[in-house]
This record gives C-alpha cells, structure tokens and sequence, in this order.
C-alpha cells in the first residue's frame, strides 16, 4: 500500500517518464530475449550521442530504469544497462555498458553490468570485486 501512495504522490512529468522506463525496459528485456546482445547493442548505440548527461539527469535515468525493472520479469542488470543507455542517447548524454565477472567464483562464472557515463556508475551498483572484460559505448 506504501508503493501505491508514493506513485500517487508523483508530479504528471515524473509519471511520464516512469511509463517511458517501463516501456523502454519492457522492449529491451524483449528484444534480448528474442535477438542476440550484439544486435540489441547496436540498435541502442545508434543514436551517437556526445555530451556529458548532468547529475540530476544520471539519476533521474536510474530510478526509472531501476523502478521499472522490479515491474518487468528478468530484467537483469544487462536489461537495465542497456534501457539506461538508451534513455540517456535520446536526450544526446553519452554512456557506456561495462561488462564483468565475479572474481574468486571458483568453477561457477557470474557475469554483472553497469551503465557508466563519465566517472558516474549510473546502474550496476559497485564494481569491487569484480574483474573488468569490456566497454561498449554509445
């Protein structure tokens, strides 16, 4: 009940933006579960977007994506960088997806994603503990 008064309590702007997350999360979750990574990525990173997104705007993106991926079933940390991405190249803030894996896992090998534009971790959480493979920037 706590969640229904908080959503109500929303400005008409911040509940726009809410259903675009949900939407933009809902397709991405999609398309990797019908397509490849690599097609998905290529589609997201084609808008070539270029200035540094602010603050505000960095998490602005990230409680959207991070609201919207508790209402979307497996949206995993690959989805959500991935419609943070997205998010942040329509309004022409540039990011990138790092990609890792779990040091010390012994013989079971987890793989994480974050969602970086400049120094700022925008979704993913920490990277300790973690042993960096790739970029892919927008």
């Amino acid at each position: 009940m706590r969640n229904w008064s908080r959503l109500r309590s929303l400005s008409a702007w911040e509940m726009l933006f809410l259903a675009r997350c949900l939407m933009v999360v809902s397709v991405v979750r999609l398309a990797l579960t019908l397509s490849s990574y690599n097609r998905v990525r290529r589609l997201v990173t084609a808008m070539h977007a270029r200035r540094d997104a602010s603050v505000a705007d960095l998490r602005r993106v990230a409680w959207g994506v991070a609201v919207a991926a508790r209402l979307v079933p497996g949206a995993s940390c690959l989805t959500q960088a991935l419609a943070g991405q997205y998010l942040l190249a329509r309004q022409g803030s540039a990011s990138k997806i790092s990609i890792g894996i779990e040091r010390g896992t012994g013989s079971e090998l987890k793989a994480h994603a974050w969602l970086m534009s400049g120094n700022h971790i925008v979704l993913g959480g920490s990277i300790k503990g973690f042993a960096h493979l790739v970029d892919h920037g927008s």
